[in-house]
């Protein structure tokens, strides 16, 4: 303790001794920085003093300086005007002579450049400038153009184009006179100049544009010589389809229609041998067959646009122009390979009013076809009921016809342009099939008291027919993507639960769910009522059986032969007569339905009714199981291998009821005195009892009369 204050006074000694050195150096210190701090706030007035001074003497030359820096800009953008100007005036001078000597191409050429450097100025804000380039380009493109036109018009005139007919085609094709390589040469050169002309000619031409309501894909003009190529054609179109010609029938769609048809038809050939390799030797990626195609195409735009309005009040007429429409926009895409991407026909169907009466036109139409079709005498047969191999769905003409209907709305609409207008369609066809639905309820209900009857099992073939369809097309590539498009709008709209959206999604669920659930609740209640009335029939077959006197039958060694008993016979001919019946009247897969459900009830039914309400002695037992075993099991095995397996209840207490008197007395023990245990359940195991409970097995054990007399 004595050490340890010690060092303690020591160092308090040491500190205190140092802290005022400490002390003394830190107030030296500031006064240092100070006196530096004052220093520097000298130098800095004196320094701010000069530099002002200096900027006062200087600001006379910044002035004199900034106005000779802005004259030499405003010299410098004189001088890039100038050049501007003298370039383009340069290029002009160029196309002049290249065209006094004739030198086509190369103007042709400098045109191009001419233009790309229009395309550039398009960001400058001199107005003048502009004008002047727009206006030098228009008048050498419009002299170039006139010149190359009437040139390769000249040429085509050589070719016999435009080929009015399919024979015109192949005599070009096929006949070759002396000058013919000079004119496709001709035509090879003229082209190509034309081509050159693509660039300034968009300058100066708008593409003919509908209007916006019809939604159409962006797309460039047709390239200037194809659109030369296309200009008789377009005359004979306006001359023929136009106006007050006998040829413009606003009923005769197909006229105009397959007019364009044949015209692409005629030129393929032309277009693909002659055309195609002029493009591709300059490295142009345009199709010439589909580029001839789409110049076409818009003539059938603004025709279908024009007439559309006119009869879109007539049923029958715009249903008959939907068709042909639809036609032609088939043969189009299959025959000529026209792409989806281009603007077609489904655009201007697609139109709201348009579209609005195409979905009321086909609801109509659909509908009264549902009538004809349920009415017609042929409704509730199959077309097929000759041909076993062909009929195993036992479809009544009704059901097919309907679903073809369908098929067609299908095919119908599958092209439309966008997906929303497809889910529009789907809805339609939903409406329809649940229509088709409530009408096959209407007429089931009509047919109720007889629910074996033919037309009846028509109406659940139809049914189950329907709904089997449905969820095949619920796998189809075309209905999953409509299912992702309906997501997509589902999403958007919050129109479904998190739960359902994560169904579809995942494709648990499909579009035609809602559908295919309202169908199997009807075949389900439809199969409940025949399982019913059968087995009303077949209880009433059965009273005599249920009394026969199992307690006094001759037992098995009394008896030279087993025969069925003849108080079971009622009803085995009741059930074999009604399985026979529905087996012809019902398709396999309703069928299979039909008998399991009927065996389930028939099971518990014998089981409760029969075999717990009676007492058994050896020969009762034997007749029972020798009845069920060779008898009833058998009328089934035509429809399963093991039909044991649908009775179990009933064959295992067979099993009880026939054990032998040790096995039973042993059996008995072992429920006795193990209840519950699992060596109860291996006991019961071991002699083929599964199914029934270990109490069941008591009961039953206790229902038979032959024990040993044991004294007791």
């Amino acid at each position: 303790m004595t050490e340890s204050k010690m060092q303690l006074e020591e160092q308090v000694l040491t500190i205190s001794s140092e802290i005022p050195k400490r002390i003394q150096n830190a107030l030296k210190n500031a006064e240092e920085s100070k006196q530096f701090l004052n220093q520097f706030l000298e130098k800095e007035t004196h320094l701010f003093s000069s530099i002002n001074s200096h900027l006062q003497t200087a600001q006379p030359w910044m002035e004199d300086l900034g106005a000779m820096i802005n004259q030499i800009h405003e010299i410098e953008r004189h001088l890039a005007y100038l050049t501007w100007i003298s370039q383009i005036e340069e290029l002009s001078d160029n196309i002049q002579q290249y065209l006094m000597t004739n030198n086509v191409p190369e103007a042709a050429s400098t045109l191009v450049s001419m233009a790309e450097l229009d395309i550039k100025l398009q960001e400058s804000s001199c107005t003048h400038l502009l004008s002047f380039m727009r206006a030098t380009v228009k008048f050498w493109h419009k002299i170039l153009k006139d010149k190359l036109t009437s040139d390769f018009e000249e040429v085509l005139a050589q070719l016999h184009w435009p080929f009015i007919t399919s024979s015109q085609s192949q005599t070009v094709g096929l006949s070759r006179p002396a000058s013919a390589p000079e004119i496709h040469s001709n035509l090879e050169t003229l082209f190509c100049q034309l081509l050159k002309l693509q660039t300034s000619d968009e300058l100066f031409t708008e593409p003919k544009q509908l209007p916006e309501k019809y939604s159409l894909p962006a797309s460039s003009s047709v390239i200037l010589p194809i659109q030369i190529m296309l200009t008789p054609l377009q005359k004979r179109f306006r001359y023929h389809f136009r106006g007050n010609r006998q040829t413009n029938v606003i009923s005769k769609p197909e006229w105009y229609l397959a007019q364009v048809l044949m015209w692409i038809g005629n030129h393929t050939q032309f277009l693909d041998e002659k055309i195609q390799p002029i493009l591709d030797k300059v490295g142009s990626s345009v199709n010439a067959r589909l580029e001839f195609s789409r110049g076409l195409v818009i003539l059938v735009l603004e025709k279908l646009a024009a007439d559309i309005p006119c009869l879109l009040y007539d049923d029958n007429l715009f249903c008959h122009l939907v068709d042909e429409v639809l036609l032609f926009e088939r043969e189009l895409h299959s025959v000529h390979g026209y792409p989806g991407t281009f603007a077609n026909c489904m655009h201007i169907l697609s139109e709201e009013t348009c579209f609005q009466r195409w979905l009321t036109v086909e609801r109509k139409f659909a509908l009264q076809k549902m009538d004809s079709m349920l009415s017609s005498e042929a409704a509730w047969t199959s077309q097929y009921k000759d041909i076993t191999d062909v009929d195993e769905m036992k479809v009544p003409d009704c059901a097919e016809t309907f679903m073809t209907l369908l098929l067609v709305i299908t095919d119908r609409y599958k092209n439309l342009p966008t997906a929303s207008r497809k889910l529009q369609f789907l809805e339609l066809q939903k409406d329809l099939v649940d229509d088709f639905r409530i009408r096959l309820t209407q007429v089931m209900k009509e047919e109720t008291r007889a629910s074996l009857g033919f037309r009846y099992c028509a109406i659940l073939n139809a049914v189950n027919y329907i709904s089997t369809v449905l969820a095949d097309w619920a796998d189809n590539v075309f209905f999953l993507q409509l299912q992702q498009a309906a997501l997509e709008v589902f999403a958007e709209n919050n129109t479904l639960s998190k739960l359902q959206l994560g169904q579809l999604a995942s494709m648990e669920s499909s579009v035609f769910d809602d559908m295919i659930n309202l169908l199997e609740r009807l075949k389900h209640d439809m199969l409940t009522r025949q399982v019913d009335h059968v087995f009303r029939e077949v209880k009433d077959a059965a009273k005599l059986y249920r009394k026969e006197r199992w307690l006094s039958l001759p037992s098995q060694s009394e008896q030279a032969v087993m025969s069925l008993s003849s108080s079971a016979c009622p009803l085995l001919l009741t059930l074999r007569d009604r399985l026979l019946q529905l087996e012809q009247q019902l398709c396999f897969s309703l069928f299979k339905i039909f008998w399991q459900m009927l065996v389930e009830k028939l099971d518990i039914y014998i089981y409760q009714e029969i075999i717990l309400a009676n007492h058994f002695n050896e020969g009762g037992a034997a007749q029972l199981q020798f009845d069920m075993t060779r008898n009833l099991f058998p009328l089934f095995s035509h429809y399963c291998k093991r039909p044991e397996n649908y009775f179990k209840h009933v064959k295992e207490a067979c099993i009880v009821l026939n054990l032998n008197i040790g096995s039973a007395l042993l059996l008995k023990d072992v429920l006795q005195s193990a209840p519950g245990e699992p060596s109860a359940t291996a006991a019961l195991n071991e002699v083929g009892i599964y199914k029934l409970a270990q109490q069941d097995v008591e009961i039953l054990l206790n229902l038979r009369t032959h024990w040993p007399n044991t004294g007791k």
